[in-house]
């Protein structure tokens, strides 16, 4: 298959747009370009999907505004003794499928766009990802470095309780997932607070919150979910002969380097994977510094420097890098830390072949233009960090149906492979004779490991893999569909909002 349009991304859609001012801008900057994509259709009356230009442009519309934000302030007395007001915003951007989902993020910057934005790239991620989910998002506006772990455990409390009473939490209604600064122990907060409240009827009640630990619900592999989706993301470009013939780089991971921005929980398991399929990490960076090796950098041996020191600066076997790490010279650029970080200022020095977007948002409009224009392949957010909210997915199946994938079949797999070799090794000696003993049949080691049957890792890891596999043939088809080349944002988006369009138009209104 050979990729459809201009390498360089399409004359169409690459005119170019100026940073946008915030993270929402930015969204609804990229989410216009397939709005405007889908309404040249309705406009030229081709694409029989989308209806007449009146309605087309309705949904368009109601698909792009987020549909209801909750704002809270409550009080919060600190250890000290004295008081103050904590702030915090859930924004439901679309319910066009139950539950939203979306995460809880604490940051002492973050605002009610933000949390808007965030909202609105859930939505797309779950429609990308074919997850049956309205997209949401939590934010807190404080900075949990100061407040200690009892103070946390009272705003997380609170919060949700405040969620509740509103609506704005429930397995069937919104379920609430772990972002920055937040992880498996406010998960359990969260979940033991609705369960004890207002779940306490609802058998599903632990099914509010994803993310949780394995004792309260959780499943395997949602720790490293995010990176191992990144892994199969660039994976599914990386061995794409087409793709890679574009961007005149060679099919495979062996002997490719990357460069990482971001050492937290995405990061960390995105270096490991990619260091297990044979690519090489020449740089890592974090906020108080980075560090280089053109040599490659042992992500086993840089996570034990780190949880040791607390950072990563000072690992002995790299030097200090002082410059930007996103103008490393390397064959994939992965920004794993926070939104804007590649702008119109510094896409035209980036050195990567292909970027994977680790982070929400971390590329601009302006940038995207330059990156189409230099022939860069962006593997965009809505699709290649969608890991996360996918192996959520799974964690809320698995909560709903009250037992652990595999539990039922574990055992009857187990018996029914070895009856396979009993079979094979019965049918042998009939047909040879057993003038010389019995025939062994010896299982290879892989067959050996199969047969013991599949954990629950491993059933996760396998939907995650055909998940992101189907997702990107789906974004690949939507490419050579409007002519896209690289452009695979614009290809994203337009799968996402063809699901999310189908819905509304199938479904219609309530009233």
């Amino acid at each position: 298959m050979a990729v459809p349009g201009q390498c360089k991304g399409t004359a169409s859609l690459a005119k170019g747009s100026p940073d946008a001012p915030g993270l929402l801008a930015m969204v609804e900057a990229f989410y216009g370009r397939a709005a405007a994509t889908v309404e040249a259709e309705a406009k030229a009356g081709v694409g029989a999907q989308w209806g007449g230009l009146p309605w087309v442009r309705g949904l368009l519309e109601i698909i792009r505004r987020c549909s209801y934000v909750l704002e809270v302030a409550f009080p919060l007395r600190r250890d000290s003794g004295t008081w103050e007001m904590v702030r915090g915003w859930r924004a439901q951007h679309s319910q066009h499928r139950l539950p939203c989902k979306g995460g809880v993020r604490f940051s002492s910057s973050i605002g009610v766009d933000e949390v808007k934005a965030l909202a609105a790239l859930m939505t797309y991620k779950c429609a990308v990802v074919d997850v049956p989910f309205g997209g949401a998002m939590t934010g807190v506006r404080i900075d949990p470095r100061k407040y200690s772990e009892h103070e946390l455990e009272k705003i997380t409390r609170h919060f949700t309780v405040e969620m509740a009473k509103k609506g704005f939490i429930g397995p069937g209604i919104d379920v609430l997932a772990p972002d920055v600064s937040t992880g498996e122990r406010e998960m359990s907060w969260i979940a033991d607070t609705y369960t004890h409240t207002l779940g306490y009827r609802d058998i599903n009640a632990q099914a509010c919150v994803t993310g949780k630990p394995i004792s309260q619900g959780g499943i395997q592999g949602r720790h490293s979910a995010t990176g191992r989706g990144v892994l199969y993301g660039i994976e599914n470009y990386i061995t794409n002969t087409d793709y890679m013939d574009c961007i005149g780089l060679s099919p495979g991971f062996p002997g490719k380097t990357f460069v990482l921005q971001g050492f937290g929980k995405v990061g960390l398991h995105t270096m490991k994977y990619l260091h297990e399929y044979g690519a090489r990490c020449i740089c890592v960076g974090e906020t108080d510094g980075a560090i280089y090796n053109p040599r490659g950098i042992n992500p086993k041996e840089l996570e034990d420097y780190e949880q040791g020191h607390g950072t990563i600066v000072g690992f002995p076997k790299a030097e200090p890098y002082d410059g930007s790490i996103l103008e490393v010279p390397c064959d994939i650029l992965i920004p794993a830390a926070i939104e804007k970080q590649l702008t119109r200022e510094n896409a035209p020095r980036v050195q990567a072949k292909i970027i994977a977007e680790a982070a929400n948002g971390p590329t601009t409009p302006a940038a995207h233009e330059i990156f189409l224009q230099r022939n860069i392949l962006v593997i965009p957010d809505v699709y290649v960090n969608a890991g996360g909210v996918t192996v959520s997915f799974f964690e809320w199946l698995k909560n709903l149906n009250h037992v652990s994938y595999g539990r039922l079949s574990f055992k009857y797999e187990w018996e029914s492979s070895y009856h396979l070799l009993q079979s094979v090794q019965h049918s042998l000696e009939q047909w040879f004779g057993k003038a010389r003993g019995e025939i062994p049949i010896i299982p290879s080691p892989e067959f050996q490991a199969r047969v013991t049957g599949a954990s629950e890792k491993d059933i996760v890891y396998s939907g995650l893999a055909y998940t992101m596999e189907q997702s990107a043939k789906q974004i690949m088809t939507m490419a050579a569909r409007y002519n896209l080349g690289l452009d695979q944002r614009t290809a994203a988006y337009l799968c996402a909002l063809e699901k999310v369009f189908t819905v509304y138009n199938e479904a219609g209104f309530t009233y």
